[in-house]
């Protein structure tokens, strides 16, 4: 789907080892502030049993996993809205992902020096978010600016499109950001094209020392309290740890490495999955063949539309879906077994796909 994740923070808070951590493509790492002035792109694949699962029931040459695009944004300071550190080279990467997540240092390195002087999680927070806010917040002014005109003259859907922009306004100029603010669908529409920078739905990650890898630390914890009052529970990674473990090949080698470090699963792991949740993705299977694979769709998309997630062919000529659910695949053991205990469903076009659904997409093109 071409969904984009955004990997956003402070210079030196870790970002770009997170980004190494999570995607196929490697960048480098450095102990300067602002030594890139560049976006670093790569994809990840988004971590599923299931399909593992699936295939050893269904066997098939290859299985190909879910992916998310992902892109590390080079780091911020105070003031890069006026031209401070790397200044505005990153808005344009920021507006075109769909979420971000927001990499907070929460670990002590006397070698690493914090670019505001001292260690504070929750002021770097405010910092980033007051720089997208000010970008926001001009974009709006700029649009306000153009409506008002329409407006003086008469045009009604000017008048109400000023309301709603004059609204945002507000909002943001009380240090809020836009996700927070209650709108409707007809509000939401009218900013859309604008791709506020605010509005994007952020998961904010704790980068941690290795020995607070399990249970945190005083600046995870200021973190937490900071975020409850939103609703928000931010996860807490040892970017070095997950650095070493994803330089490992073996899988064997990185089970062993988990098991000495307490961990259950390398923690990048939950990011993914939580970033997936965060764009309110699922994914369904296609097996037998050469190839068992997930595929990435928004909740709530129907069957013909799920197979034009596979080629567009497939949607222009939907006829039915047959559909198993991965629970019943388990549970009887082969698609055969499903269908003679009437767990292999007939849908038309207006079946919503489920998280883990098995479809047979049947077609007449």
């Amino acid at each position: 789907m071409g969904l984009k994740c955004g990997i956003v923070g402070l210079t030196n808070s870790g970002k770009t080892s997170m980004f190494n951590c999570i995607s196929n493509t490697k960048a480098t790492v450095t102990e300067f502030a602002f030594s890139s002035n560049k976006s670093n792109i790569g994809v990840c694949p988004v971590a599923d049993k299931r399909l593992t699962h699936i295939n050893t029931f269904i066997k098939a040459d290859v299985l190909i996993y879910a992916t998310l695009d992902v892109v590390d944004i080079p780091g911020l300071a105070k003031g890069s809205n006026r031209g401070e550190g790397i200044g505005n080279t990153f808005l344009a990467d920021v507006r075109q992902c769909d979420a971000l997540i927001h990499v907070l240092r929460c670990f002590e390195d006397a070698n690493l020096p914090h670019v505001e002087g001292s260690l504070d999680p929750v002021r770097d927070i405010e910092i980033v978010d007051i720089e997208l806010q000010v970008k926001d917040l001009e974009q709006i002014e700029r649009k306000i600016q153009k409506v008002e005109k329409a407006a003086k003259v008469g045009d009604k859907n000017a008048k109400c499109e000023l309301e709603i922009l004059l609204k945002y306004k507000a909002h943001i100029e009380n240090f809020q950001n836009v996700r927070t603010l209650e709108a409707n669908e007809a509000e939401k529409e009218t900013v859309r094209d604008m791709m506020l920078l605010t509005e994007k739905p952020m998961l904010f990650v704790c980068n941690v020392n290795d020995e607070d890898a399990i249970a945190g630390n005083q600046y995870v914890d200021a973190v937490k309290h900071f975020l409850l009052p939103l609703g928000l529970e931010p996860l807490v990674i040892a970017g070095k740890i997950e650095s070493e473990i994803a330089e490992l090949e073996d899988e064997e080698d990185r089970k062993a490495f988990l098991a000495d470090t307490g961990l259950s699963e390398p923690g990048v792991n939950k990011v993914i999955r939580q970033a997936y949740s965060l764009l309110n993705l699922i994914s369904f299977f296609t097996v037998g063949g050469k190839e068992n694979r997930a595929w990435t769709i928004k909740k709530g998309i129907t069957a013909p539309q799920a197979a034009g997630a596979i080629h567009s062919d497939l949607e222009r000529g939907f006829i039915r879906a047959e559909v198993i659910k991965y629970d019943d695949l388990v549970s009887f053991g082969s698609e055969q077994k499903c269908k003679e205990a009437g767990k292999l469903a007939v849908e038309g076009k207006n079946y919503v796909v489920q998280d883990g659904d098995i479809l047979h997409i049947r077609h007449n093109v």
